[in-house]
């Protein structure tokens, strides 16, 4: 069994050790905030903070993770995190959803790095967060939106 901090709680987990903390997440814990896209950390649908910064869940066996602070969509509650919300929804980037929760958290760890983002340091930080729906320009612009409302 390995103990793990989640969105400020603490949970014993049964699953096996190697079980990617993505499963972990979503069929023993029930956070279903954090999305399955490829499986193979490529694509930025698993995004979660693990100690404040952004990893892919879908590749990471949850059995490292003892006495980390893991947050997902559900839990986080940051400066960054509420601007980029903001954003969002006054830009209207979202289609159909799917990748938004990595999307998120990516864009709130950049401004937690980052108050300023050029362009090219957004498209970097973005990098591999994959939007089926191409929504690649009002990621974009609302990530300069959440700036602006932080600053």
């Amino acid at each position: 069994m390995t103990k793990l901090r989640i969105n400020q709680r603490d949970f014993d987990i049964r699953a096996a050790d190697d079980t990617p903390l993505l499963w972990v997440l979503r069929d023993e814990l029930g956070l279903t905030g954090t999305k399955y896209g490829c499986g193979k950390a490529l694509c930025g649908a698993c995004t979660v903070f693990v100690d404040g910064q952004a990893v892919r869940s879908c590749t990471l066996p949850h059995a490292a993770l003892s006495g980390k602070e893991i947050t997902t969509i559900e839990g986080v509650d940051s400066e960054e995190s509420r601007a980029v919300q903001a954003a969002w929804l006054e830009i209207d980037v979202a289609q159909c959803g799917y990748c938004q929760s990595g999307q998120i958290l990516a864009a709130a760890a950049l401004l937690a790095r980052n108050r300023n983002p050029s362009d090219d340091d957004i498209d970097h930080a973005m990098d591999g967060n994959i939007c089926r729906c191409a929504t690649y320009v009002r990621i974009r612009a609302a990530i300069h939106r959440a700036a602006e409302l932080l600053a």
